[in-house]
């Protein structure tokens, strides 16, 4: 976003942390439920965007505008929320879907960390995106732009039912209309870093060519932690592939100390002789 999409957030994002503090989980999520759903129309409806993020009307006029659209299809909460995002300027429509989504993201990860469920919500959409990337069949129907969202969402929903939270379900269909123009694997990761971002801790992504024990992974959380001044949430990947040895990736870090890449290396080196 640019800055002044930026500062439009903020104000929105600040209104949903003070709503949240006296809200009951079932509300927020309820909530939350209304903002994605209205984000769901933006994306429809390109004209509508545009007219909500018009710089050539008044915050006042877009409020407005909203509220007539909406009339009592969302709740009270949700409406102030959005007519806190479209009342403020925004630097393309795009950007104001882009705020519209992220917020209703937001606000479906505070009701599951306010009922206590946000570390479960985090490693269950980590646990899914694992079992579509090990199966290619799943993986190209899931991500398949051509084939109808609402499609794919339901397959989704049928594999996760009576395995996973409601708020990770409704995180994997946010996931599969391209969160934040991304793919749906790199929608997956982004809410899995959201997820531990409120948790107030760094995603630490694992390559191991076997299953670490869980305290190994503790000792190796515990290092990274230390390094980054923050909590980190591993998560494993196996790929007997690698060999043995570790890759580690936090952010834009890669520690690869691999078999793999070391036999890559001697490889690479013995070719240039």
């Amino acid at each position: 976003m640019q800055a002044a999409s930026r500062e439009s957030y903020k104000v929105a994002a600040e209104r949903l942390d003070a709503y949240v503090r006296g809200a009951e989980p079932s509300a927020v999520a309820s909530t939350a439920d209304d903002i994605l759903s209205v984000a769901d129309l933006l994306r429809r409806e390109p004209r509508l965007r545009r007219a909500l993020s018009d710089p050539a009307r008044s915050g006042e006029d877009r409020v407005g505008l909203l509220t007539g659209i909406l009339g009592g299809n969302v709740g009270a909460d949700a409406l102030d929320l959005l007519a806190a995002l479209v009342s403020g300027r925004w630097s393309a429509p795009s950007e104001l879907l882009d705020g519209t989504e992220r917020l209703g993201v937001e606000a479906l990860l505070a009701s599951a960390d306010k009922a206590g469920e946000l570390g479960e919500v985090e490693d269950e959409l980590f646990r899914f995106g694992q079992v579509v990337a090990g199966q290619p069949g799943l993986s190209n129907t899931l991500s398949d732009p051509i084939a109808p969202a609402e499609r794919r969402a339901g397959l989704a929903r049928e594999l996760l039912a009576g395995k996973a939270r409601p708020a990770t379900i409704r995180l994997v269909e946010v996931a599969l209309r391209g969160f934040g123009g991304r793919s749906f694997t790199g929608a997956l990761t982004r809410l899995v870093e959201l997820a531990a971002d409120r948790r107030d801790r760094q995603v630490a992504y694992v390559t191991v060519a076997a299953p670490l024990s869980d305290e190994e992974e503790r000792r190796l959380g515990a290092r990274l932690s230390a390094m980054y001044g923050r909590e980190v949430s591993v998560k494993q990947t196996v790929d007997p592939e690698v060999l043995g040895g570790v890759s580690v990736r936090v952010g834009s870090d890669l520690y690869d100390g691999t078999v793999l890449r070391r036999l890559n290396e001697t490889r690479n080196a013995l070719a240039k002789r």
